[in-house]
């Protein structure tokens, strides 16, 4: 066995023995680009041999999906099939576990017409709101990975061979996810305890907000009276670990909704459906964007923040360290699981309802009254660089420092 195919073995079995932690008996729901069928054949032989049930491929086509914009009538992006909605609201309810492959062509509708993409997310954000709801309250288990495709990889290494191109994004991944240690699943385990550990003393210190300062960034971000911080390893309704992103290096918590003030600046490119939004900034008056630029995408971006009242409010923060695994290989991935573990973030839309004290047993109507915002998106976009500094504020204006440099200052 080349050394290539012993790397997606260990990869295949990383997803599903830390991602979704596949249980005996349980469905595995895997969506997954064509481009990927030969990791997703790994996926589903080490899925069968831990027990599971079945494993249900979804499989989906970018050039399928650029024709669509191409010549589809507009009225088709308007709709999305109930029954596909349905059908992953009635799997989720029966315990399947959801695996997600990534890595479509950042560029790929880079000519389509914003409104269509605008109005494609806005339907399947409707239609799939149910099923989300599963995801945002850890309910299940679910995972993302990351698998190249050629577009992607000649995005992140454009002076390259096509070959040479998805060789070195495939080794960039690895490295990423520790699949070049000796044992990536022990590995992983030594991984979220640090993690673990960062998150309790963030929740020992339950700051009242937090001040950031850096070039273009000068943003004030109040908590949720009952916020938690979590790391990178969650726990489903029925007690099971799994790790949602993979890679991940983030501490995260809410945002209470109406408490964002002040100005923020993007650090690294958003890829959000196919389209890059690059060099924007936000500025937050009461929770809500108030004023927005971007040196590219604006349209885009425009589109994003409308697509419904709680696009314009603050749903997630994380807490990344500039010097971190992902970060320190000097690649933009131009992919948001990957840049987003390389860089302090936020997430306009919808926050998680785990991330405060029992939020899992709450309804929107709940969430809301208890500072969290609801919407039928959440996109995170990166802030970080290697001057943030950021401070813990606490409910009497004492403050001490959380990062220094872009690093952890304790």
């Amino acid at each position: 066995m080349s050394t290539f195919q012993e790397n997606l073995e260990k990869y295949a079995e990383l997803a599903v023995k830390v991602g979704v932690n596949i249980q005996p008996g349980q469905t595995l729901v895997v969506r997954t680009p064509l481009n990927a069928a030969e990791y997703v054949r790994a996926v589903a032989k080490k899925a069968y041999e831990a027990g599971a049930k079945n494993v249900h491929v979804e499989w989906n086509d970018e050039e399928l999906t650029k024709t669509k914009y191409e010549l589809a009538p507009d009225e088709a992006f308007h709709e999305f099939p109930e029954w596909v909605a349905k059908g992953y609201e009635e799997m989720a309810e029966n315990g399947a576990a959801f695996l997600s492959i990534t890595g479509s062509n950042p560029d790929l509708l880079k000519d389509a017409d914003p409104e269509r993409v605008s109005n494609a997310n806005k339907a399947s954000g409707k239609a799939m709101e149910g099923f989300r709801s599963y995801i945002m309250s850890d309910k299940i288990s679910w995972s993302i990975v990351a698998v190249p495709s050629l577009g992607w990889a000649k995005k992140v290494f454009p002076e390259d061979s096509e070959e040479k191109a998805v060789e070195k994004l495939w080794e960039a991944i690895f490295v990423a996810t520790r699949i070049n240690q000796a044992d990536p699943v022990s590995a992983w385990q030594e991984h979220l305890s640090l993690l673990d550990d960062k998150m309790n003393a963030l929740n020992e210190k339950h700051y009242h907000a937090l001040h950031y300062t850096s070039e273009g960034t000068d943003l004030v971000i109040e908590l949720p009276e009952t916020h938690l911080w979590v790391s990178g390893g969650s726990v489903n309704k029925d007690g099971v670990q799994f790790v949602a992103n993979m890679p991940t290096e983030e501490v995260f918590t809410s945002a209470k909704k109406t408490g964002v003030n002040g100005t923020v600046s993007s650090t690294k490119p958003l890829n959000y459906g196919g389209t890059l939004i690059n060099n924007f900034s936000l500025t937050f008056k009461d929770g809500k964007v108030v004023d927005f630029k971007a040196e590219e995408g604006y349209e885009t971006l425009k589109r994003l923040l409308d697509t419904d009242e709680g696009a314009r409010f603050i749903g997630e923060v994380a807490l990344v360290p500039h010097k971190s695994p992902i970060s320190d290989t000097n690649i933009l991935f131009y992919n948001t699981l990957f840049d987003e573990n390389a860089s302090n973030h936020l997430a306009i839309g919808s926050a998680y309802a785990f991330c405060i004290e029992g939020g899992k047993d709450m309804n929107k109507e709940e969430l809301e009254q208890n500072g969290l915002n609801t919407s039928l998106t959440h996109v995170d976009f990166m802030i970080g660089s290697a001057d943030m500094n950021i401070d813990g504020v606490y409910e009497d204006g004492k403050r001490e420092p959380i990062f220094h440099d872009g690093n952890w200052a304790f």
